[in-house]
């Protein structure tokens, strides 16, 4: 089958049980390919709209360098921060509803068993070994509330690094945010070696979605061109969207 087909052109995991211990002991892996995806798409979209509203406006490369590294520091940061930020918040919501759920489990045990006992009858369990699987869980406290958070708030256990999220967010961000402003710069360093300048930096925005799209599929082992065509379609309409601003800068400037 295609699944089958899939799974065996991956790496193999080594499934004894010594290496399966050890792979649980460590836990989930910490993946940030979000925060990256994140971070390039909006940097190559902000980028390229100060390109095109500049670009637009009949400002000379010099400006629209100066304005385009400056969004990138300042806007790149913005979302470092708001990144760092937001995924605080989503670990002390994790925290929150674990106090919450200690509480309700000390004040009314009986109510949080039977809680435990619908989910599980939900899942096909029943009669002694619907018993047994609550007895069990709830034996320990621990085990409880993590069941509870899973189950019924369907809420991940492992908390997420918020500076790493942050630092993925605006290295991303900035890295793939200066791709558009490449041809500029080279046309700085070397006066008038490429003669049309947003045309390239078009070409490489658009290249860009499309890397950011395959990395991803890569990363997750989807087809690498599917998810690079979708990357570059949803990037691309976001660029459409900065290019009509610029035209419309363009009017109103002129």
């Amino acid at each position: 089958s295609e699944l089958t087909g899939e799974y065996m052109s991956r790496d193999h995991l080594d499934h004894s049980p010594e290496a399966i211990a050890e792979r649980l002991a460590m836990g989930p892996r910490k993946v940030f390919i979000k925060d990256f995806v994140y971070g390039g798409i909006d940097g190559a979209v902000t980028t390229f709209a100060v390109v095109t509203g500049v670009a637009g406006a009949g400002f000379s490369s010099v400006i629209i360098i100066v304005l385009g590294l400056a969004n990138i520091l300042a806007d790149g940061f913005s979302m470092a921060v708001g990144n760092y930020l937001g995924t605080k918040a989503d670990n002390q919501h994790l925290e929150n509803e674990r106090r919450e759920e200690l509480i309700e489990i000390e004040i009314n045990p009986e109510g949080e068993r039977e809680e435990i006992r619908q989910i599980y009858a939900a899942k096909g369990f029943s009669g002694n070994q619907l018993e047994e699987v609550v007895k069990i869980i709830t034996a320990d406290k621990t085990r409880w509330v993590n069941t509870m958070l899973q189950e019924e708030h369907g809420l991940q256990l492992q908390e997420h690094d918020a500076t790493r999220a942050a630092l993925v967010t605006f290295f991303s961000f900035a890295l793939v945010g200066l791709l558009p402003l490449t041809p500029f710069l080279i046309n700085w360093w070397k006066t008038d070696i490429l003669s049309k300048p947003f045309a390239w930096s078009i070409g490489i925005t658009l290249l860009a979605f499309f890397a950011i799209g395959a990395l991803k599929g890569r990363f997750v082992n989807t087809s690498w061109q599917r998810s690079g065509i979708e990357t570059l379609l949803v990037g691309g309409v976001a660029a459409l969207l900065a290019y009509s601003v610029g035209l419309l800068l363009s009017g109103i400037v002129h």
